[in-house]
Formats: C-alpha cells, sequence, structure tokens
C-alpha cells in the first residue's frame, strides 16, 4: 500500500451527494489540481494518509460547488448570501474574510471553510533557535579583569 491518496469518485459521491450532476472527469479535474497544488499527495507528504484524504476531498466539494455557482450563473457572487428579498430584488452577501488570498477563496464555500479550519495546524509555525552563538571576537576584544 502506497502512502497516497487515489481518488474513488463513486466513493466521493457517496458522501457529497448533493454533486451527483458533476462528471468523474470534472471531479478527477478537481482531486489533481488539489493535489498538485493545495496539498502535498506524494509518500513524504506529513499530513496522515486517512485526514489527507479527508482535506482533499473537502478541496473537491469547494471547486464543485464553485463549478455549480458559475453553471447557475451566480458566479459572480462571492461569499455566503446573508439576506434576500423578491420585491425590487436584493442579496447581502457576506463577503468572505481571511488575511491570505487562500484562506479568502476558501471561505466561499462551507467545504472550503472546514478545510481552512481543518488546515489551520499546517500554516503555523514557530521556530526556535537554541545555543545561538553571539558573532563576538572575544579574543580582540577581552573581558576586563577586576
Amino acid at each position: 500500500m502506497t502512502n497516497v491518496v487515489v481518488f474513488d469518485p463513486a466513493a466521493w459521491r457517496d458522501v457529497y451527494d448533493t454533486f451527483q450532476n458533476i462528471t468523474d472527469a470534472k471531479l478527477k479535474y478537481f482531486f489533481n489540481k488539489s493535489a498538485l497544488t493545495m496539498i502535498d499527495n506524494t509518500e513524504e507528504s506529513c499530513i496522515p494518509l486517512d485526514e489527507r484524504e479527508y482535506l482533499m476531498w473537502l478541496l473537491v466539494a469547494h471547486q464543485a460547488q464553485l463549478q455549480e455557482r458559475i453553471n447557475d450563473g451566480s458566479a459572480s457572487l462571492v461569499g455566503n448570501i446573508t439576506s434576500a428579498t423578491e420585491g425590487s430584488v436584493s442579496i447581502g452577501v457576506n463577503a468572505p474574510t481571511s488575511s491570505s488570498a487562500m484562506g479568502q477563496w476558501l471561505m466561499q464555500t462551507p467545504y472550503g471553510q472546514e478545510y481552512w479550519v481543518l488546515t489551520a495546524k499546517y500554516r503555523n509555525a514557530l521556530y526556535i533557535i537554541e545555543n545561538l552563538a553571539m558573532p563576538v571576537d572575544r579574543y580582540k576584544y577581552p573581558i576586563p579583569k577586576y
């Protein structure tokens, strides 16, 4: 068994059954795009296999929902609809908020939002320097003896 996620459109559709109208080819394209650009799907990935599969499936669902918005003609709306009225037609949209372009893109769907939250631990890093030598030539400037 290899340590890479292999996409199974039928299994994915069992979980995300609202996307029955998207072709296998399109779903595989979304998966490959995720695997190549957003998540390391190689043997050396730091994300455990089961978690990586779940995250990649979320990305496919995110892209599938964005594709459905394009197909429905509502791609110009970015964010989640917060209110709507019928007379004189008005729509309120909650714009995505994030400090990064990737975060803003992901905030457009519930699947992307879940992905963003679950991957926070992989976006944070703490770098600790231990035993940093001081760049001082102690022989040139000896410490005076009192």
